[in-house]
């Protein structure tokens, strides 16, 4: 009898144990109701996030994400950003399912979501600890510090030779070893491409418009994705690209021996992917587990470590931080600040005369 009733004791305190531990936990320094979040977010039972951010960097957010919420899956959505924006439009315009989150590289199409009033206000708890230009009317987030720059085929480009400089750059350019051997962002089917060109000029007009010709006389090839791009640099196709993230060629790297990259010193832009819970969200509890999550310490640190994307929190330590960045680079660091001014190019007018411009530089052949 005394064996029995310690068994079914001990059965019970598994059963307990195991209980507490599926339980998601309220984080540090949350208030108490955001259990409340927790509970809904599990009837709830998903959260689907809309991101041109790569399968394989998300994999490992999603992965911890899932274990510290259990019940509450991901159904992560990798696409490009000019389809993201129109697919996420369509959708919420026709009353079906869509993103709960975006999480979007295109910082200027999500500020236009955000200003056309496709966002969920939602101050996250873990605001206070970023940046005041990555928090947008408390809204959207900036969620990642990641430097734009110039990915190159170390076995094609000699170490001496690697320009420092926008200005070393164009000068570059000019030598017949480089024709048709740059590539670039196609910035009509690209919006990253748009949005890191028109951040250039307005660091620097004069000189921007000076390298794009210096690329258009190079014959350019561009493209309208980064992994297009890198395929190209890494085979030999290509020597170098230009305005590239610069967090996929740290982890291509890695691997391949012929990719290599440099942070400009006269001016780095560093770009953040922005993420906002959608107004119609399904899910909008798990969509504030998520963002808070991205935002959080943990969530920063798996960032800069297993998906290989530079955090933003000054507070996480490591080779892929904005701490390290700032630490190596100082005042040539540039981040797009998640704010109005990044709608200027999306006027219809100004974008249509940007584009013009561009087209009149680089003519396709």
């Amino acid at each position: 009898m005394t064996h029995r009733i310690t068994r079914r004791a001990c059965l019970a305190l598994a059963a307990t144990a195991f209980f507490a531990t599926a339980q998601a936990q309220v984080p540090a320094g949350y208030p108490a109701s955001y259990q409340a979040i927790i509970d809904a977010a599990k009837k709830e039972g998903k959260v689907t996030v809309y991101t041109p951010t790569d399968a394989a960097a998300g994999k490992p957010l999603v992965k911890e994400f899932e274990s510290l919420y259990p019940g509450v899956k991901v159904e992560y959505m990798d696409m490009n950003s000019v389809e993201l924006f129109n697919r996420f439009i369509s959708e919420t315009a026709a009353g079906t399912t869509s993103a709960d989150v975006v999480w979007n590289s295109a910082m200027d199409q999500a500020v236009k979501l955000v200003a056309d009033g496709y966002a969920l206000s939602y101050e996250s708890p873990e605001a206070k600890a970023l940046p005041a230009w990555a928090v947008y009317q408390k809204t959207a987030y900036g969620t990642t510090f990641e430097p734009l720059g110039l990915v190159y085929n170390k076995r094609l480009l000699p170490a001496a030779d690697v320009p420092k400089t926008h200005a070393e750059l164009i000068r570059l350019l000019a030598d017949p070893r480089f024709q048709g051997k740059i590539t670039t962002y196609d910035i009509e089917k690209a919006g990253v491409g748009f949005l890191y060109l028109t951040a250039d000029v307005q660091v620097n007009a004069a000189q921007t418009w000076d390298l794009v010709k210096a690329m258009a006389g190079a014959g350019v090839k561009v493209q309208s994705s980064s992994s297009t791009m890198m395929e190209r640099i890494s085979s030999g196709e290509q020597v170098m690209g230009y305005n590239m993230i610069t967090s996929y060629a740290h982890a291509r790297a890695k691997k391949d021996s012929n990719m290599a990259y440099q942070l400009m010193r006269d001016h780095t832009l560093v770009m953040s992917r922005v993420a906002f819970i959608a107004k119609a969200a399904k899910s909008p509890n798990a969509a504030r587990l998520w963002l808070d999550y991205l935002l959080s310490r943990k969530g920063q640190t798996t960032l800069s470590t297993a998906s290989e994307l530079y955090s933003i929190r000054p507070d996480v330590e490591g080779e892929m931080t904005a701490h390290a960045l700032q630490k190596e680079m100082g005042a040539s660091l540039r981040p797009i600040a998640i704010d109005q001014n990044l709608l200027t190019y999306l006027e219809q007018g100004k974008r249509l005369e940007f584009i013009k411009t561009w087209r009149s530089y680089v003519a396709r052949k």
